[in-house]
């Protein structure tokens, strides 16, 4: 069993308030969740209005295909939300 884990750390610039960075995070998160067969959640900066942090789980019985879905997922996130760039991202198999 392969556990694939993906942290992914956005900027949100158009938040002004942490009301407005929670709905665009929670519209990220349902997409994800709605398009992909992961899990996801808001696991840091939940006190930060322009940075969010999510983590995106998966398991898999193969490497490869755990490592491709994450990739797919932040591929998703880039390509539907421009207006969050993403900073940075780490994938690790477990």
């Amino acid at each position: 069993m392969i556990i694939g884990l993906c942290t992914l750390h956005l900027s949100i610039p158009a938040a002004h308030s942490l009301k407005e960075k929670r709905q665009y995070v929670k519209s990220i998160i349902a997409r994800v969740r709605n398009e992909f067969n992961v899990s996801i959640a808001e696991v840091d900066d939940q006190d930060l209005w322009q940075s969010a942090v999510l983590a995106i789980a998966c398991v898999s019985t193969a490497q490869s295909y755990a490592h491709g879905q994450l990739e797919a997922v932040v591929r998703f996130i880039d390509r539907t939300r421009p207006e969050c760039p993403i900073g940075a991202y780490e994938i690790e198999m477990l």
